[in-house]
């Protein structure tokens, strides 16, 4: 039996031309995204703007594509590619725009709008990668699919920074990341077909059955649990992406970035072994250790005085989280019918990046009473809570299928 999946999992076909399109689809988008994030709070400070000015630059944006994101997966259906086009367009615009954002309202109008753009392409993307994935190799597709915003990361932001420090100025800035943007509408445009996911996880939806509601499309209950621990790593995200730089001011750690470095370059690599073991020994053996991984990385954080501490601990982390994220995703995916991804994905995206500004806030307001330290010090035990309610839930499953 376990020879047979192996035949047919090595007989199903990962990497065509759909999904390497897809795929540098989701590269050039966050390549994109990746060079603003650094450099829109320098451009919001030129334009007069305050700390509260610069700190909405990040929130408004999320509030508008968490509000987008579930709107998008109920009404979306089989017109994912259609909808991701309309979205890049959206995204290309704005971006375009901010050339003409001369005063702080401008601004944070076009991250109003951005954010609905930003909202509509990250489902569509998803969903549309996991219907050109095979079922059979789920796990390891959404793990070489993340690779591309994993690179964009480890590459956009330095290279928004230097064009911003160079001769071009934000205006160099906008202009690459609308052409990274216009070129991930290309790649879209080139997807072509679907492909048929019966396996399964799925079987049972071969009946058929009525159309569901818009309001049942808003929301995707099986994928609830799952998008729930995503929650809770990405609060401990929002405290590493938000405070880390001033962290390293606290302590006295030049050289913060080696961290983002570091981190990209673990989540790479751990990506090409990650989503091969969730496909052959299930989620537990990945998202187990990895929740490990980041327990420990966040303790080492918090004790860091250099660069090599702080070396330490990104290695940690990345190896961790990029074993952590994706395969909950994977899992979703792999719990939810293959009509339900859109939604599913929706409600993932969404509670991820709801953990991500709800824990910049939060961890924010204690390392105001504490320490930047200490504050990644509590955020281990965000970790320990993320482990002890998955491994309740896994153990409450194995005993449940014994009776």
């Amino acid at each position: 039996m376990m020879e047979n999946a192996q035949q047919q999992r090595r007989a199903e076909k990962l990497w065509t031309a759909d999904f390497i399109l897809i795929t540098f689809a989701s590269f050039f988008l966050f390549f994109g995204f990746q060079m603003l994030l650094p450099t829109l709070p320098v451009y919001m400070q030129d334009l007069g703007g305050d700390n509260t000015a610069v700190g909405l630059i990040i929130g408004i944006f999320t509030v508008f594509a968490l509000v987008t994101r579930p709107l998008v997966g109920a009404v979306m259906g089989n017109s994912k590619k259609g909808w991701l086009m309309a979205g890049l367009l959206l995204c290309f615009v704005i971006i375009s725009g901010y050339h003409w954002t001369t005063s702080v309202v401008l601004l944070l109008l076009a991250r109003c709008v951005h954010g609905v753009g930003w909202g509509v392409v990250t489902v569509t993307s998803g969903t549309l990668a996991a219907d050109v994935i095979p079922a059979a190799r789920r796990g390891e597709g959404i793990g070489y699919f993340g690779l591309a915003s994993t690179l964009a990361m480890a590459l956009a932001p330095a290279i928004g920074l230097a064009i911003l420090d160079g001769s071009w100025h934000m205006q160099g800035v906008i202009f690459i990341a609308a052409g990274s943007t216009i070129l991930s509408l290309l790649c879209a445009w080139g997807v072509k077909r679907k492909r048929s996911n019966k396996d399964v996880h799925t079987a049972n939806v071969e009946k058929p059955q009525a159309k569901p509601s818009f309001r049942s499309q808003l929301f995707e209950p099986k994928a609830l649990f799952p998008s729930l621990l995503a929650l809770l790593i990405g609060i401990v995200y929002g405290g590493i992406v938000s405070f880390i730089t001033l962290f390293g001011k606290e302590v006295n750690i030049g050289n913060v970035g080696l961290f983002f470095t570091l981190n990209a370059v673990c989540l790479l690599i751990v990506r090409l072994i990650s989503g091969r073991l969730f496909d052959r020994k299930g989620h537990v053996w990945v998202i187990l250790p990895g929740s490990v991984l980041m327990a420990a990385a966040l303790i080492v954080l918090s004790y860091a005085h250099d660069l090599t501490t702080l070396a330490i601990s990104a290695v940690l982390f990345g190896l961790g989280f990029g074993a952590v994220q994706p395969s909950l995703q994977a899992w979703i995916l792999n719990r939810v019918e293959p009509a339900k991804r859109g939604p599913a994905n929706a409600t993932f995206y969404s509670m991820f990046d709801l953990g991500i500004g709800g824990g910049a806030m939060l961890l924010g307001q204690l390392a105001e009473a504490t320490s930047y330290a200490a504050m990644y010090r509590y955020s281990f035990l965000v970790v320990v809570f993320f482990c002890l309610v998955y491994v309740s839930y896994v153990w409450r499953r194995s005993e449940s299928s014994l009776k």
